[in-house]
């Protein structure tokens, strides 16, 4: 049990450092578009539903996506990664849409599922902490 314990784990600690870091590297470089040109992913409908432009548009996305990335690596990790999960989709469906980059479409919706599934690991190990703290005698598969 001990190695499966392990393997759970280190599992759930891949996955926060994933999406922790990850969307605050593109967050922070939707101002300096390095990795890509961001804008080129932005569906035009949503600058017309909200008319500002594409640079101020993505400057807001990036913003939210380093907020995303801090509440992951923060002690509400469950709370980022159901954030993450959302934004993924909504990344997704804005592709999706758009009719283009169906490719990164996909792949951010298999990101979500991951996004996803950190957000529950990560409650069963709040729960798992909290039964050992009340002193249950089933050992955790997730503790630290």
């Amino acid at each position: 049990m001990h190695n499966t314990d392990n393997r759970l784990n280190t599992t759930w600690w891949a996955l926060r450092v994933l999406f922790g870091f990850v969307p605050i590297v593109a967050g922070l470089d939707k101002f300096f578009n390095l990795l890509t040109h961001w804008e080129n992913y932005l569906n035009p409908l949503a600058t017309k539903l909200v008319p500002v432009s594409p640079a101020a548009f993505m400057h807001v996305v990036g913003i939210i996506e380093i907020i995303a990335g801090i509440v992951v690596l923060s002690r509400f990790t469950k709370i980022g990664a159901y954030v993450v999960t959302a934004w993924l989709v909504a990344i997704a469906l804005n592709l999706l849409t758009m009719g283009r980059f169906l490719d990164v479409g996909v792949r951010d919706l298999g990101l979500a599922v991951g996004a996803f599934s950190l957000a529950q690991l990560t409650a069963v190990r709040e729960e798992s902490t909290a039964s050992s703290r009340v002193g249950n005698a089933e050992p955790s598969p997730l503790r630290s």
